[in-house]
């Protein structure tokens, strides 16, 4: 082989690598994993899906949906009284748990675009609906602001909140 054809024979598998790579990261962004498995893969989510699988929720959220999580970045669970995560995370009191992580389940697909501009309120899977406002420049869910939009799951999508919404 000459120099001439090793150049090129490596051109050609560069070029294949690199179109590889780029197929693999266009599929990821349009969502080829579950909601759970997302928020686990941003790094920002640690607590709150460690809190999905303590409270069973996990299995339901790798179901068909669509779904939207509005999930509190692991700063805002860091922002929890002292004490208060544990007392949670504890099996006694699953229920609790259970209720407030409901709450942050929407049982259908908001994509940011739809929410901004707009002021409403979405049903969610617990205690009660959630009031958004997209009205000021932002996302707001409840009055915590909407830090991370738009992670797109194979079954819906996932807003990063700065707080924890409480019953």
């Amino acid at each position: 082989m000459t120099h001439q054809t090793d150049r090129r024979h490596l051109l050609k598998l560069a070029v294949g690598a690199a179109s590889v790579a780029a197929l693999a990261a266009c599929t990821s962004a349009f969502g080829e994993e579950d909601l759970v498995e997302t928020a686990a893969a941003t790094g920002n989510f640690t607590v709150f899906t460690a809190a999905l699988e303590a409270a069973d929720l996990a299995p339901t959220l790798e179901g068909a949906g669509p779904f939207t999580l509005f999930a509190p970045t692991d700063a805002a669970f860091a922002a929890l009284p002292e004490g208060m995560l544990a007392n949670l995370l504890r099996p006694e009191n699953r229920d609790r748990l259970v209720a407030i992580l409901t709450g942050h389940v929407a049982p259908d697909y908001f994509p940011a675009p739809t929410l901004a501009g707009t002021r409403g309120r979405v049903p969610t899977m617990g205690w009660a609906p959630l009031t958004i406002d997209g009205t000021g420049g932002g996302i707001n869910v409840q009055g915590a602001r909407v830090v991370i939009p738009d992670l797109k799951a194979s079954n819906g999508v996932i807003h990063g909140i700065d707080s924890v919404l409480l019953p």
